[in-house]
């Protein structure tokens, strides 16, 4: 998933993006509330993680105007400020969770997790489709229960789909979940990744809709390892 990053501490950003790619984040960097609007508007990130002091301004007051304009992408606020009224202003202003530095990774990570299951409208950590079973927190993809192996790019990939079922993804929104904007990009990196996911999950898993992008297929085409389509046996 593709996370927008907004911190100017140098050592907090470095200690973050790390951690956060350790478990396939895709993460956009930027220091200033200038280039955070630049980034909301260039990049379809999937979530924000928000520092309220910025040099150029108020992450508060930027937050309440992306709310103001109508953007929806969940934001976590990190901030220092631990008083119960600077907790309660932030959730007021638009945020949808709230961490105090100085915080562990693992718990940023459950965070940032729980906020893409609310997006998605699922209570529950693994996402289940047909006989397939993502979870998140181990990295792993299962059908029917065997372990299926896949690149890091593929995982974050099928994570995309996952995440909005019923939604028509087009070619950039795709490549805005694996790739940051500073990343050297193929031309055909995108159908080579969609390409090895129907041949390890079936050729069904992606549906291509002409004109438009992609979307999710349904549960009943993810096939085990060594099934075959119904009407080829």
């Amino acid at each position: 998933m593709h996370v927008l990053l907004i911190e100017d501490d140098p050592l907090v950003a470095s200690g973050i993006r790390s951690g956060l790619m350790m478990y396939h984040f895709v993460v956009e960097h930027v220091t200033s509330v200038q280039a955070a609007r630049q980034a909301m508007q260039s990049v379809a990130s999937d979530v924000v993680i928000l520092d309220r002091g910025l040099p150029d301004g108020d992450g508060l007051a930027l937050l309440q105007s992306w709310r103001d304009e109508g953007v929806t992408t969940p934001v976590l606020m990190l901030t220092a400020r631990d008083a119960v009224r600077d907790r309660v202003g932030g959730l007021q202003s638009g945020a949808d969770d709230y961490l105090v530095k100085p915080f562990d990774l693992d718990e940023l990570v459950a965070r940032l997790h729980a906020l893409l299951r609310r997006v998605a409208g699922r209570s529950q950590g693994l996402t289940v489709h047909g006989a397939l079973t993502l979870d998140p927190s181990a990295r792993e993809v299962r059908v029917a229960g065997e372990l299926i192996a896949l690149s890091r790019r593929e995982l974050v990939l099928l994570e995309a789909f996952l995440h909005a079922p019923r939604s028509v993804l087009s070619a950039d929104q795709l490549k805005d979940s694996l790739y940051g904007l500073s990343d050297d990009v193929e031309s055909n990196a995108l159908n080579v990744h969609i390409h090895h996911l129907r041949r390890k999950l079936g050729s069904g898993i992606i549906e291509t809709v002409r004109g438009l992008g992609y979307r999710l297929g349904k549960p009943e085409a993810v096939l085990a390892p060594g099934q075959t389509p119904k009407g080829q046996r």
